[in-house]
């Protein structure tokens, strides 16, 4: 095993040899620029079309703070691969707002058309579109930290066979269209492809749903949420009622003739649901399996509705689940296990910190990650605390708790995901460019030696994250970007190569300071 990895380590720096030779392009944007200029952070370009046209696989497209008004869709098709992404970011910790209310309402009048693979997108907010503030086709993209609101369709919208892709720490609310019936803040549906991961996102007073995953064109699909809220959707801006469905997370189904028959396997962790009009968690139609752990439920108008029949070899199942108030309507072949609602426990408000909602809207963090709040965190004393049921998520103390929010301590800086995977993977960290944490996440198919390294744009090792034996599935590692003496490393490229037995991946870094 050793032998391998050696081998494998000089194959990686003979990589990187050929790498240094190659410079990626930093192309900057700015209200201030011109698109005859040459890109540069002096002589900006005007539009990011104009960036896009000039960028070459692994050149990273900075766009300046400031309003930007649009009345044209922006579509990116280009496509990059696993080791050379193309990178689209706010520059630093400047907002940009691409603003298109100039537009006219249409399907095709959107924001942003992703239709490439392999790109980045981070920190830019799209505000105001004619339909979609962002619709991708495109797979394997990343689109962190961004917000998508007053667009007149679903804030972000997931179409035409776009598969895995990660939507992380984003924001959708206030989107409406003139018949309240379509806009979502996130939608994985219709003609949808598979694979898609949503992570530390907010959906709220959108006209129609929170999450719509309802199919038409697509089948035996998989969507996943996790670490989520969503809520007050159903209604608008101004706080009035719209005539859309008003459900949090609608998990599948399909409409006309395959409305019977279509399966969007549907996972949902950790998250919340509240206020919504009509339906917290809503299966729909959905014929497919619905998975919940750990989720939590609160003054929706049902808080869980999964009462329909599914296709055979599909399960519909809650584990650790909590809701204040009535449950909502579950039907007897739900598989249910450790939640709120049943034997021995009695909720009352006493089991929650609070149950005001005050500081969900707040602004996130500066990494873009959830705020911090106390509204449905269970209080000292509950005995929802440490009832729960092991499901392969981190918890604390000497079992999991019930519910979104786990009391007590810090989990672990490698989280085991307990997924059954069948392929080797190493993804694109996130943050990306980062100061100075950054998450890796990787596959393993099967029980065997694993080594996780960081290395330089010289190839030069710098850190070694893991060198340890690991069982089949999906983790996750926590990096701080510090040398031996606790400062952070120099802004620049880096890459992380995981070496596996007889397979190795590697992934560009940037730590921009």
């Amino acid at each position: 095993m050793l032998n391998i990895f050696i081998a494998m380590e000089k194959i990686f720096l003979l990589f990187i040899s050929l790498l240094i030779s190659n410079t990626w392009a930093q192309i900057f944007v700015s209200t201030s620029g011109a698109d005859n200029n040459p890109g540069t952070i002096d002589l900006p370009l005007k539009t990011i079309p104009a960036a896009v046209s000039l960028a070459q696989p692994g050149d990273s497209i900075f766009v300046r703070g400031g309003v930007y008004i649009l009345s044209t869709t922006i579509t990116i098709s280009k496509i990059g691969t696993p080791n050379n992404r193309y990178y689209l970011l706010a520059f630093q910790n400047e907002k940009p707002i691409l603003d298109f209310t100039s537009q006219p309402f249409g399907s095709s009048q959107r924001g942003i058309n992703l239709y490439g693979n392999y790109w980045y997108v981070k920190g830019i907010d799209i505000y105001g579109a004619g339909d979609n503030g962002m619709f991708i086709r495109g797979s394997y993209n990343i689109v962190e930290y961004c917000a998508f609101y007053e667009n007149r369709d679903t804030g972000l919208q997931l179409g035409n066979g776009a598969s895995y892709n990660n939507v992380i720490n984003c924001d959708s609310y206030f989107n409406a269209d003139p018949s309240q019936g379509n806009a979502d803040g996130f939608a994985a549906k219709l003609d949808v492809g598979t694979g898609n991961y949503f992570y530390g996102c907010r959906a709220w007073q959108n006209s129609d749903d929170g999450w719509d995953g309802y199919l038409r064109g697509a089948d035996n699909i998989t969507t996943v949420v996790e670490n989520s809220w969503c809520f007050m959707n159903g209604y608008l801006k101004d706080g009035t009622i719209s005539t859309g469905n008003g459900n949090g997370y609608k998990m599948g189904g399909g409409d006309n003739s395959n409305s019977a028959n279509l399966a969007n396997d549907f996972t949902i962790k950790k998250s919340l649901a509240f206020d919504n009009r009509i339906k917290g968690y809503d299966q729909n139609n959905n014929r497919g399996s619905m998975t919940l752990y750990n989720c939590t439920a609160y003054r929706n108008g049902i808080n869980y509705s999964i009462s329909g029949f599914i296709n055979s070899g599909e399960v519909a199942s809650l584990t650790n689940c909590a809701a204040l108030g009535s449950v909502g309507s579950l039907a007897g072949h739900v598989v249910q296990q450790t939640n709120s609602w049943l034997p021995p426990f009695t909720v009352t408000n006493a089991d929650f910190i609070l149950i005001d909602t005050t500081g969900v809207r707040a602004s996130r963090k500066v990494d873009g990650s959830l705020p911090d709040i106390i509204f449905m965190h269970l209080a000292a004393g509950s005995d929802l605390i440490d009832a729960g049921t092991t499901v392969g998520l981190p918890y604390n103390d000497a079992a999991p708790d019930l519910g979104a929010f786990e009391t007590d301590g810090v989990p672990s800086s490698i989280e085991d995901k307990n997924e059954v995977v069948n392929h080797f993977s190493l993804q694109q960290n996130y943050p990306n460019p980062f100061n100075p944490t950054t998450k890796f996440f990787f596959n393993i198919p099967s029980a065997g030696k694993v080594r996780l390294d960081i290395y330089d744009i010289l190839g030069k090792k710098i850190a070694q994250l893991y060198d340890e034996n690991l069982n089949s599935g999906h983790y996750e590692i926590i990096w701080n970007a510090y040398d031996k003496s606790g400062k952070l490393l120099p802004s620049g490229i880096y890459f992380a190569t995981l070496y596996f037995i007889d397979k190795s991946q590697t992934i560009k870094l940037v730590i921009l300071k």
